[in-house]
């Protein structure tokens, strides 16, 4: 009788990342032609990422709920699984207050906010690749380095950002809806470095 192929959770975090890259070039690509008659359409194709993604999460915990051995620690599972998705959330959340405070024009420091967080998604698939054969992977660590350097150009992007912001425009509903849009952009680069420092910590324990 042939064996019950068992579940890759390894495999599953990468897949659950590659929702994150593509939640992340839509974005990037939604801000290079931003159209403001096509934001409320494209703001369901990103939903519909973000559904992709909870299913994919809730498959790893539904696994997880059935089985009795695990590769790692199942908190880990759960904790890295959740930490994953989030990043999907916080790209959509961006997407969705464009969409709720009616922006007409985007800002040149978003468009650099969306290549880096992109970047960062791109550099967490990365690293979840090398994640299974960690203890033989030669680039894990530059990259889990790398991505917390990432999240470091994302705060000072935002107090750039913000900072440009206030000296540039005294409209009160500009200045209101752009500061938030930043602190959410900056919110994705920081759920960025704590899914990484979750892959970190998991590394640490089982060295």
């Amino acid at each position: 009788m042939a064996r019950k192929k068992e579940f890759d959770y390894f495999d599953a975090f990468v897949k659950l990342s590659e929702y994150c890259c593509d939640a992340a070039k839509m974005l990037d690509e939604v801000l290079i032609n931003f159209e403001v008659s096509t934001l409320e359409e494209k703001m369901k194709q990103m939903h519909d990422i973000e559904h992709a993604a909870d299913l994919c999460g809730h498959e790893i915990t539904r696994r997880l709920s059935k089985e009795f051995i695990t590769p790692i620690e199942r908190e880990d599972i759960v904790t890295l699984t959740h930490e994953i998705d989030d990043i999907t959330d916080c790209v959509e959340d961006v997407l969705i207050h464009m969409y709720m405070y009616n922006v007409q024009e985007i800002r040149n420091e978003a468009l650099r906010f969306s290549k880096l967080i992109l970047k960062s998604c791109e550099e967490l698939k990365i690293t979840l690749e090398e994640f299974k054969n960690f203890r033989k992977s030669k680039v894990i660590h530059d990259k889990i380095v790398y991505i917390n350097k990432l999240e470091e150009d994302g705060d000072n992007l935002y107090t750039e950002a913000v900072r440009k912001l206030h000296m540039t425009s005294k409209d009160p509903i500009e200045l209101m809806s752009w500061t938030i849009a930043f602190n959410r952009f900056e919110k994705c680069c920081d759920a960025c470095e704590q899914a990484v420092n979750v892959v970190e910590s998991i590394i640490m324990k089982n060295s």
